[in-house]
């Protein structure tokens, strides 16, 4: 029950931050996509900005499919966004990180105040201040990103606190090392992803599951490319219904992600069988997961910039 109560807070803090983050922005988002996205760069500049501002790739990822479907992108300047979205998403997981603080001894007291600890309820106080207060609904959104943020950390303190009895339990281990197959370990992160509808609460839960420490490299490696596969779920499904070219630039966002995936997995299992990767067996912590998910991503949009005429092209083949 801790658990199930930790994550409907912890997604309830990244929809209300997120909500808050893009009342602030305004409709300036909704404009610079629009505007920005004549060249496939300045597009992926743009989707990372977006994605990190309203902390989800899956809403940019809808908002370009409904942009096309309303024609006001065509589906070239789609790919640069769906691209840059991916990094943006990381942000989370960056900001999750200091959930390591919390068992660092060497903290003075001074630090001690930036741990999720003492964050969360300061934030939360902050935020419903301002709420109160606030007689402007673009004010009263700056206390939504602070209560966002409270709600957000709280969440995942108590999913830490729920997942670090398990650590104990054998069953508990022997999940996570049957997890070390690939097909096993992209399998889960996929399905986790596609029922939450979010990479980067499914990241923080990956995160929240590291302060065990029984999470190894070899695990949460699989776990993360399936993480980026579960999130096209969420831009395919708002696209039924939708033009040739929405539902092209949904299979745009899918081709990205498992073509990435696959590629990825090749090359890092390639440099494993010739024992090139010494930390394979090293426990993951917060800032390592989340420092190999931006990593991921950023080879993956660099990689497949060149290629993005590629990608329309599968698209169209798919959706003819």
């Amino acid at each position: 029950m801790q658990l199930a109560g930790g994550l409907g807070l912890f997604l309830f803090g990244m929809k209300l931050m997120g909500d808050g983050l893009e009342m602030v922005a305004g409709s300036k988002l909704r404009g610079m996509i629009e505007r920005l996205t004549k060249n496939k760069y300045m597009g992926a500049l743009v989707g990372l900005v977006v994605t990190a501002v309203i902390q989800s790739s899956s809403a940019t990822t809808v908002m370009v499919v409904g942009f096309v479907n309303a024609g006001l992108m065509n589906l070239a300047q789609a790919v640069g966004v769906i691209m840059g979205a991916n990094i943006g998403t990381t942000i989370t997981g960056q900001i999750l990180r200091l959930g390591d603080l919390e068992n660092n001894q060497s903290l003075g007291t001074a630090m001690e105040f930036i741990t999720p600890t003492y964050l969360a309820p300061m934030l939360a106080i902050i935020g419903i201040i301002i709420i109160l207060i606030a007689k402007k609904d673009s004010i009263r959104a700056v206390g939504d990103i602070g209560m966002g943020l409270g709600i957000l950390f709280t969440g995942m303190l108590s999913l830490t606190d729920a997942v670090k009895p398990l650590s104990e339990l054998e069953a508990f281990r022997n999940l996570f090392a049957s997890l070390e197959n690939p097909i096993l370990g992209i399998l889960a992160g996929t399905v986790v992803t596609a029922l939450i509808q979010s990479s980067s609460a499914s990241i923080g839960i990956l995160q929240a599951v590291s302060a065990t420490g029984v999470l190894k490299f070899a695990a949460a490696f699989p776990i993360i490319m399936g993480q980026n596969i579960g999130t096209c779920s969420t831009s395919i499904l708002s696209s039924v219904g939708a033009s040739k070219n929405a539902k092209r630039t949904a299979m745009v966002h899918f081709y990205f992600n498992f073509i990435g995936t696959v590629l990825f997995l090749i090359c890092v299992y390639i440099l494993k069988a010739l024992d090139l990767i010494p930390m394979w067996n090293d426990t993951m912590d917060m800032g390592s997961i989340a420092n190999f998910h931006t990593l991921f991503n950023i080879i993956v949009t660099v990689v497949f910039i060149p290629f993005h005429k590629v990608l329309e092209k599968l698209a169209i083949m798919t959706i003819r």
